[in-house]
């Protein structure tokens, strides 16, 4: 494996601004340079408690970069050097910033098509967010996705911190000595997955690690099966972050990828 798209030369940092909330961008070109002016770019999220600067987001976004992919990677609300704080942060507040960042890469010149992909709570954004944009996308990426958020919300857990879902307090306390506002549930509640993906008609990957601790692949399992064009990807013996196979992680999205542009 390399070393990451940090090692790239041609590597971009700044912020977008959403609502005045600046989130934190990175742009790595792939390697090879443009062809006729023109590459695929991937927008690459993060996780519930991630940040661009992950192994895995390095090495998936080095990946990317190898096979002639430009690559955005975003730090959400409340995450990494973006504003906002961890408590305040909800999926609604993400998907929105989705919007945003959607059509800033849209806006890019050098953009021949756009793809979406997350991890973990990322993943269910892109779900989400895919849907929304879908016009605009050539395919989606759900890595490890949480896209059992809302009904666990619905049912009164997350992570493992229970709660009564019918009288939220205003402040949870997770694993981590994290606090997280009681919004979060809130707005998770709300949000029926099925309905909106299956109003997706695009290409997706999903991929999955069997013996993920954190995200059953129960839900890469179900997603598979509401979804017209899905490809299903599960890494055998794998973690959550992909801690023992990343390498067939990033071979299985860099041949996707390729497959969406041959």
């Amino acid at each position: 494996m390399g070393n990451g798209s940090d090692q790239m030369e041609n590597m971009r940092e700044f912020y977008i601004d959403h609502d005045n909330i600046p989130l934190h961008a990175k742009l790595g070109m792939p390697g090879a340079g443009l062809k006729d002016g023109k590459c695929p770019l991937v927008i690459l999220l993060h996780g519930y408690t991630g940040h661009m600067e992950e192994p895995h987001i390095l090495e998936i976004a080095g990946e990317m970069n190898r096979r002639g992919f430009a690559v955005l990677r975003i730090e959400l609300y409340g995450h990494g050097m973006s504003g906002g704080s961890f408590r305040e942060h909800t999926v609604l507040k993400w998907m929105s910033e989705m919007m945003t960042v959607i059509d800033y890469a849209r806006s890019l010149d050098f953009v021949s098509s756009l793809y979406l992909a997350g991890h973990s709570q990322g993943g269910f954004v892109t779900a989400m967010a895919g849907t929304m944009k879908q016009d605009v996308l050539r395919g989606i990426l759900l890595l490890s996705p949480a896209l059992m958020i809302p009904e666990d919300a619905r049912r009164g857990v997350l992570l493992g911190t229970g709660f009564d879902p019918e009288h939220i307090p205003d402040v949870l306390e997770m694993d981590g000595d994290r606090l997280l506002s009681g919004n979060y549930v809130r707005a998770a509640q709300t949000i029926q997955v099925e309905a909106v993906m299956k109003r997706y008609r695009k290409s997706v990957l999903i991929l999955h690690g069997t013996e993920d601790e954190t995200v059953p692949v129960q839900c890469a399992l179900d997603a598979a099966k509401l979804y017209e064009r899905a490809e299903l990807a599960l890494i055998e013996g794998d973690t959550h972050c992909y801690d023992r196979h990343l390498d067939k992680v990033t071979e299985a999205i860099g041949d996707y990828l390729d497959r969406m542009e041959a």
